[in-house]
């Protein structure tokens, strides 16, 4: 938001449905911003007649859906909230920004929805296959005008949930530093450089597209505390002590930008690539989602992941409960 105000459009509609962010935001970019009207809007994006309100008031050109439930663990707790959100929340979007005459819906991803390992990344992968199969339904049968694009990166540093604010705490109490692995590592990026490859990857994109991002190398976590505790002063394991907490549910020790079936095409941007990947047609994830739709009212979360699982053929489950479903 802080980045698309630059470019002074009319109208820019913050959705959420955390009222003090909102609010917060809401007030940051009036203060910065003299031209721009901005209007905050409380909803959630799987309430179909709030959603179907916004839009029809609205009438936006561009969406950027960045909505989504993003804890692994958590996620892998409760898979139907994943569903709800992650899948039917994306379908209820697109669709709907495909009524009111959307030009661009741009889809954060994210590097998990890549050989996924756990509910959180496989709910991504899902909502990328039904996103670009309902833009590839539309412009195979000129149903509709609407250009869907999907950016898929790792990490964002300082964002919610981020290990860099968990560790700033941590050092800040005196330790222990909590790490998962001494291996885990994870590509990172920072949020203006995120959110600058995500504005220009919409722009660039005509529809049907998954943009890679070049994340860089991997950084190994407990580096990243190392030098942390280094800058804040003190010297680790002497200072502030390194503890390992173990792996948790559905986690990888090494995140994939790519799935190995895969490749990319270049673009004219270094750092933004064009995945190439396995493709679905419309008629068949259609038919998967009512299913879906079905499954988190029944609650039968062992059959909603089976179901994951038949749609996403390479997700593997680790660490996680739902292994008994890879046997």
């Amino acid at each position: 938001a802080r980045q698309v105000v630059q470019f002074k459009p009319e109208l820019l509609v913050l959705v959420d449905q955390a009222e003090s962010p909102l609010h917060d935001i809401e007030r940051e970019i009036k203060l910065s911003n003299a031209t721009t009207r901005v209007v905050s809007f409380l909803a959630d994006i799987t309430e179909k007649d709030r959603v179907d309100y916004a839009f029809n008031e609205f009438r936006p050109h561009m969406v950027y859906h960045a909505a989504a439930y993003k804890h692994v663990p958590m996620m892998e707790s409760n898979p139907s909230e994943a569903v709800n959100c992650n899948i039917l929340g994306t379908k209820l979007l697109a669709d709907t920004a495909v009524k009111y005459g959307v030009s661009k819906f741009v889809m954060i991803s994210t590097d998990k929805a890549v050989n996924p390992t756990n509910v959180m990344g496989c709910s991504k992968r899902i909502a990328e296959i039904y996103v670009q199969s309902l833009n590839n339904h539309l412009q195979a049968g000129d149903l509709g005008s609407t250009a869907f694009v999907t950016t898929r990166f790792g990490n964002v540093l300082g964002s919610n949930g981020s290990v860099i604010p968990l560790f700033k705490k941590q050092i800040r109490e005196g330790g222990p530093v909590t790490v998962t692995h001494p291996e885990i590592s994870r590509f990172f990026m920072t949020i203006p450089e995120a959110c600058q490859l995500v504005l220009e990857a919409g722009t660039m994109g005509k529809g049907g597209e998954i943009f890679v991002f070049d994340m860089g190398q991997s950084v190994k976590i407990l580096d990243l505390a190392r030098k942390m505790i280094r800058l804040s002063g003190f010297e680790p394991d002497r200072d502030i002590k390194i503890v390992f907490m173990g792996i948790r549910e559905g986690e990888k020790l090494f995140e994939e930008l790519l799935n190995t079936a895969e490749n990319t095409l270049p673009t004219h941007h270094p750092k933004i690539m064009i995945g190439r990947v396995r493709e679905s047609s419309y008629n068949e994830i259609n038919n998967y989602i009512e299913l879906f739709n079905d499954l988190v009212f029944d609650k039968n979360e062992l059959k909603m992941v089976a179901l994951m699982k038949e749609l996403v053929p390479e997700y593997k489950s680790n660490y996680s409960r739902y292994e008994i479903l890879d046997k």
